[in-house]
């Protein structure tokens, strides 16, 4: 079984679509979706994209805040800025558009065609970080009845493959905002989309992580036109150097 893993399009349609456009030349039998699709510059036409794919999907902390209208407590001034945006963004969401994340589910069981468990955070909580760093006693609390082989996950927007214990932990990366600098103490932004593909086949197991560009340019224009809060602030934490001179790229 071949499956297409995406997750955190936080509203970069631009993004979005650059990706699928890739995955639709790839011989899949799924997409699996790990949340956190509105919230960005594009809500609306990312969660059309989304729901269009009639994939499964689990429930990202934004998709949460969208749901409820409850933003996280801010602890700083970034988190200030992140929250009146995010508050922006969903004031854009229709009623129908909150009913489709609402079918968001907590996580998905053995949608890879082996022994997994996708989750967005992780299974004990959306808001979750797993890194590299992360200690085992820290992802001992988060998986305390959890031992699959293959553990998927998102939000924390940076590309990872990671073993612990017997299991493999695989984050895909963000589709519309892959961080390059050490969230939450900075934000910084990269220049282009993340994915992965997960093949399961006959016992064995291969990960592919991959990377592509999109029109950035556009998508800081269209946020800087589209009335949202601190625009100016949002695109500046976009890192461009080079963005114009790359090309697709897999990682």
């Amino acid at each position: 079984m071949r499956v297409g893993l995406i997750s955190d399009v936080h509203g970069n349609c631009l993004a979005l679509d650059a990706v699928l456009a890739e995955l639709e030349q790839e011989p899949l039998d799924s997409i699996v979706c790990l949340g956190d699709v509105a919230a960005g510059p594009q809500p609306r036409e990312s969660i059309a994209r989304v729901r269009g794919l009639g994939c499964p999907v689990v429930m990202g902390n934004w998709d949460a805040a969208f749901i409820s209208g409850e933003m996280p407590p801010a602890a700083d001034p970034v988190s200030e800025k992140v929250n009146e945006i995010h508050a922006w963004w969903g004031e854009q969401l229709t009623d129908d558009d909150r009913a489709y994340l609402q079918t968001f589910v907590p996580q998905l069981e053995d949608a890879l065609g082996t022994d997994s468990l996708c989750f967005h955070g992780s299974p004990r909580s959306y808001d979750d970080w797993i890194f590299t760093t992360t200690s085992d006693e820290e992802l001992e609390a988060m998986f305390p009845e959890t031992h699959s082989p293959l553990l998927v996950g998102g939000h924390t927007h940076v590309q990872m493959l990671r073993r612990w214990e017997r299991s493999l932990i695989v984050n895909p990366g963000s589709v519309g905002l892959a961080f390059l600098g050490g969230w939450p103490h900075q934000v910084s932004v990269a220049p282009w989309a993340e994915y992965a593909i997960v093949t399961a086949e006959d016992g064995r197991l291969h990960v592919d992580m991959r990377r592509t560009t999109f029109d950035v340019a556009a998508l800081l224009e269209l946020s800087r036109s589209s009335g949202m809060p601190h625009a100016e602030w949002w695109a500046g934490c976009w890192v461009l150097e080079g963005a114009t001179r790359a090309r697709p790229s897999r990682t």
